[in-house]
């Protein structure tokens, strides 16, 4: 029998999470059943779960998958750079399932506050974020760019409250369009402010 590659394995993970991310986003949690599943990646039952134990071993890998790919950004960038992703227009963005995105991260929003057992095992993961967040802003306070006067946990923290804000108002479908000005006070916010001569 001939051996599948890793590429084509990791194609095939990435094939679910792809599918799986439409499928969470638009059905929610409960209502992504194995049939809509099937439909939304294109594979069978079999195929999924060979890749993924159960369904919530796929959602916690899609949940996980997306905290990487923004701890990515907030290594590079910060984490301001991950909510200006979030306005940009769609036919500008990066990944065209931003969309799903959100609905995927709303949807964990919703199982941390109503699942004991998923939140125990979110925590784990979510670490990620919060560590490439202060991570970036250790590295600006030793380049002199980020206000000294406040705990880095303190202005992680407020970062992350922010984007959960933001991921809110998104979700309700409220205009985003004036939302640029916002980020650029949160940036202001956490930089280090140099007195004028």
């Amino acid at each position: 029998m001939p051996r599948v590659s890793q590429d084509h394995l990791d194609a095939r993970r990435r094939q679910i999470l792809d599918g799986a991310r439409s499928c969470f986003a638009r059905h929610g949690y409960e209502g992504a059943t194995v049939r809509r599943l099937e439909e939304a990646t294109g594979l069978s039952r079999g195929a999924i779960f060979h890749h993924f134990r159960d369904k919530e071993s796929l959602f916690l890998a899609l949940a996980e998958d997306d905290a990487l790919r923004m701890a990515d950004v907030v290594a590079e960038q910060g984490l301001v750079q991950v909510m200006r992703d979030l306005l940009e227009e769609p036919e500008k963005r990066d990944e065209a399932h931003a969309a799903d995105w959100l609905g995927t991260r709303l949807e964990v929003s919703r199982r941390l506050r109503t699942d004991p057992d998923f939140r125990a095992r979110w925590a784990e993961r979510s670490e990620q974020l919060t560590a490439a967040t202060r991570q970036r802003l250790i590295r600006q306070r030793e380049a002199g760019n980020l206000r000294d006067d406040v705990d880095v946990t303190v202005l992680t923290n407020f970062l992350e409250l922010v984007l959960e804000g933001l991921v809110s108002h998104l979700a309700m479908g409220l205009p985003a369009d004036d939302m640029e000005p916002v980020l650029d006070l949160v940036e202001e916010t956490v930089r280090r402010h140099r007195r004028s001569s």
